[in-house]
């Protein structure tokens, strides 16, 4: 497969996009959309493909451009971005990733979004337990150069039955688990931006191996997946 990349057309059709966004304008300009439409897709079909040496990817999801207004307040129908998402596959598998291109707000994004109720307990009962293993991996030079901290939302106070004072309260209150790396234009412009952002996947491989493991065993270490 090629080497793809995003182009300057991409970035200036979505700017185009966010300056007009109506039907009338975008309805003038579709083949304008599909052509960056396949652009995107082939860039991010490519990151399915070379994630494969390194990790188990059950599909790769693109998002609508067409945007849910029926609940919202902003009525403007279309998205000024391209994204799409990379699931893992098999049960022993957690965690996802996220590339998300728009003009001045492009980012990659991976951990876990919504942990379901079971999930979000089991993880706060190990924080409760120990975070060594976790603060070895988030806490590395070498992976923070590239992650960042861990971020998301949070709950402002001991969530019911956990200690407050408990050390590490402030994992603990957590209701999200996530690294975000964000990027300039320049920088999606970029030839081997593809590879920069297979190499931050790869780096995260050893939290998501650590979350999988705590997810899918209880605390005693046994499998629940037997």
């Amino acid at each position: 497969m090629l080497h793809p990349v995003i182009t300057k057309e991409t970035i200036e059709f979505l700017n185009d996009l966010k300056k007009n966004n109506n039907r009338e304008w975008f309805t003038g300009h579709k083949n304008r959309f599909t052509e960056r439409q396949k652009e995107v897709k082939t860039f991010m079909e490519y990151i399915l493909e070379m994630m494969k040496s390194h990790d188990e990817i059950e599909k790769l999801k693109m998002f609508r451009i067409y945007r849910d207004i029926r609940f919202s307040k902003d009525k403007t129908p279309y998205k000024h971005n391209f994204s799409g998402s990379f699931s893992r596959s098999g049960l022993d598998r957690r965690g996802g990733y996220y590339v998300h291109i728009e003009p001045g707000g492009s980012f990659i994004a991976t951990g876990f979004w919504n942990p379901e109720k079971d999930d979000l307990l089991r993880i706060r009962k190990e924080w409760e337990l120990d975070t060594t293993e976790l603060k070895g991996i988030i806490e590395n030079k070498g992976f923070k150069e590239i992650w960042g901290e861990l971020v998301g939302d949070e709950l402002k106070t001991a969530p019911k039955g956990f200690d407050k004072d408990d050390p590490n309260i402030d994992l603990i209150k957590k209701k999200q688990f996530i690294f975000i790396r964000k990027f300039t234009d320049t920088e999606v412009l970029q030839q081997y931006f593809a590879d920069t952002i297979l190499e931050s996947f790869r780096r995260i491989r050893p939290y998501f191996d650590l979350m999988s493991s705590i997810l899918t065993t209880n605390l005693n270490g046994e499998s629940l997946l037997d």
